[in-house]
């Protein structure tokens, strides 16, 4: 259900905004995207887990949270990581 380590520093390495930058608003988007989509595939096979439901819609609101925060602070920051993640919206 969780990321590998080698995935998240490709993540990082993908949406970083500068150097060494790994909290930035688009890391933690694209972190957050993939996490959800782990935990959506794990949700499909066990539809009576509501602990792990129950974290899913918690990641889903933060990530929304935290687009939101992208768009407030640029249109073109947003559209481009959307694009770049694939989400509708």
């Amino acid at each position: 259900m969780s990321i590998t380590a080698e995935r998240k520093q490709e993540l990082i390495k993908q949406f970083a905004t500068t150097e060494g930058d790994t909290g930035s608003p688009e890391v933690q988007v694209a972190i957050l995207t993939e996490r959800i989509r782990n935990l959506s595939d794990h949700m499909n096979d066990h539809k009576k887990d509501f602990h792990s439901r129950r974290g899913l819609l918690l990641m889903v609101g933060q990530r929304r949270r935290l687009l939101d925060y992208v768009k407030k602070k640029g249109q073109d920051r947003y559209k481009t990581l959307i694009g770049a993640l694939g989400l509708r919206r």
